[in-house]
């Protein structure tokens, strides 16, 4: 049966041939509760836009659910920590509508400039009144950028073509970053007494919510002009009807407001305002990539794989290129060492040699832990709750970097009974290592593991116990330390190996410790 893709909202038409590649697709109607939490049920993802609410409830009833998809950038309408809760991913389209939102913000300031709109309404409704609608030139002027995050960037680019003189707000951005763009970073006192149009671009949080208020807007330029195209809130609507008012503020562009919708509002009674709705994202590029961009999340969530727009994976976001073909490797060393340790781990050490160190790779973290709890746990195990899992049962987790030639990774676990295990491999998905035992085996299929007293005959014994059951052996691997010493011998077979036959070889050889791990079925 084909895992089940609900789909809330319109989406691409592209997106959706996408996701019928793999999954049954159905449709609802997001806004009607009953609805939604009816077709829940049995989903396995959810994508959503602006106009459906994801809250705890609602959760609760996707028993199925493993991923909710905006297709879009904000995630007002999402309860994250819900989500998290219940190990379920969250992801959104981070970049598919920063260039039509810096579009529309630039939209917004021409036309404020301009007064485009009043003017033509006024035509429309048969004046011809050119004195009337004397605007300004852009040119020359000082624009300021509140937020110099992806879309603000954008939006000093496109600014900075209009001749005009630069000035940004952004307390994460460093000096050396803004003159590249050939910005002046200032606080954001400084930017309100010096700009001639004010835009902003930040998200919508707890520090930002009435950033430009009442006592900000005393501050500005006499005739200054604002746009926010970025969160409804950020500037006060009150504070802003009042300064338009006075005639503090000679204009103001807005795409969002704090509550949506909304079609009632002081500002929509002043000439000087240019109002839109919520148009930031609303082209059709815009649209089709948000919903590219999702389909491609939800089919790599559903698969089991990293998804880098996940935003409640800790972590989450770009993985270097360098990182991102070890994560395979990393999530079947971690199944590995929990077959052979035969017990979870109390503390686990991801060593990453090679290339990758260098980077961040702390991903690499998650991939091991999915691997170590997926053969011992009930319930999928995803990069989400693959952290929650370890926590409820004290595994602690750390990443050591060896900036030496070789891609290699080996994951050391330490056992309650204060053993040691550690296993490596390479990129290859090659398994070379376990407890220092030397091994060059491919790291997939049916892996069967057995220590025991090296002597002669035990090859014989295994592989005739093995071939009475039918098991096939593709390859073998015995690494000992010393001859008549404690041995290693790693099988690769071809078909899988039950509890019972595991250890009737076991018993066969007097193997001290025999593990099976079916990396088939990840």
């Amino acid at each position: 049966m084909s895992p089940v893709v609900l789909v809330t909202e319109e989406l691409a038409a592209a997106a959706l041939d996408v996701l019928a590649e793999d999954f049954e697709v159905r449709h609802v109607d997001g806004t009607d509760r009953a609805a939604l939490t009816e077709a829940l049920a049995d989903a396995d993802a959810v994508i959503i836009r602006s106009a459906t609410r994801i809250d705890a409830p609602v959760l609760a009833a996707g028993q199925r659910l493993r991923v909710v998809a905006r297709a879009g950038v904000g995630l007002d309408n999402v309860d994250v920590p819900a989500a998290t809760a219940r190990g379920v991913l969250v992801v959104n389209a981070p970049t598919s509508n920063i260039v039509s939102a810096a579009e529309q913000a630039v939209a917004l300031l021409l036309a404020v400039a301009r007064h485009t709109a009043a003017a033509s309404a006024a035509l429309k409704a048969g004046a011809w009144r050119r004195s009337a609608y004397t605007g300004v030139e852009v040119q020359g002027k000082t624009v300021g950028v509140v937020g110099l995050g992806r879309i603000g960037v954008l939006f000093a680019q496109r600014m900075a073509a209009f001749g005009v003189r630069l000035v940004a707000y952004d307390p994460y951005v460093q000096p050396a970053r803004a003159a590249q763009l050939g910005v002046r970073l200032v606080t954001l006192e400084e930017l309100l007494r010096e700009s001639d149009f004010v835009s902003v671009h930040l998200p919508r949080t707890p520090e930002t919510v009435g950033l430009i208020g009442e006592k900000e807007l005393a501050l500005v330029k006499p005739g200054v002009r604002i746009v926010n195209a970025a969160r409804g809130g950020l500037v006060d609507e009150r504070a802003l009807a009042e300064a338009l008012a006075d005639g503090r503020v000679a204009g103001a562009g807005l795409d969002v407001f704090e509550t949506e919708p909304l079609t009632e509002s002081p500002l929509f009674t002043l000439d000087n305002v240019v109002a839109t709705p919520h148009l930031g994202a609303s082209t059709v590029e815009a649209q089709d990539k948000a919903g590219l961009a999702v389909a491609r999340s939800v089919r790599l969530a559903l698969r089991g794989e990293f998804v880098p727009d996940a935003v409640n994976v800790r972590a989450g976001g770009p993985v270097d290129e360098d990182v991102r073909p070890l994560l395979p490797l990393a999530e079947r060393l971690g199944r590995v060492l929990t077959a052979v340790a035969g017990h979870l781990p109390e503390r686990v050490t991801v060593e990453v040699h090679g290339a990758a160190a260098g980077h961040d790779v702390t991903v690499l973290e998650l991939a091991v832990l999915k691997g170590l709890f997926a053969p011992v746990v009930n319930e999928p195990v995803t990069y989400v709750n693959a952290p929650h899992l370890a926590a409820e049962r004290g595994v602690t987790v750390e990443t050591a970097a060896v900036e030496e030639p070789g891609d290699l990774i080996r994951v050391r676990g330490g056992l309650p009974d204060g053993r040691t295990v550690s296993v490596a491999g390479r990129a290859v998905a090659t398994l070379v290592e376990v407890d220092d035992f030397d091994l060059d085996l491919p790291l997939g299929g049916v892996l069967l593991f057995f220590r025991y007293t090296d002597r002669p005959g035990v090859v014989g014994r295994i592989g005739t116990t093995l071939g009475r059951a039918g098991v096939n052996i593709a390859a073998m691997r015995v690494s000992r330390r010393a001859a008549g010493g404690e041995a290693l011998m790693t099988l690769t077979v071809d078909s899988s190996v039950e509890p019972d036959l595991l250890g009737r070889v076991a018993a066969e050889i007097g193997a001290s410790r025999a593990a099976v791990v079916d990396l088939r079925t990840e």
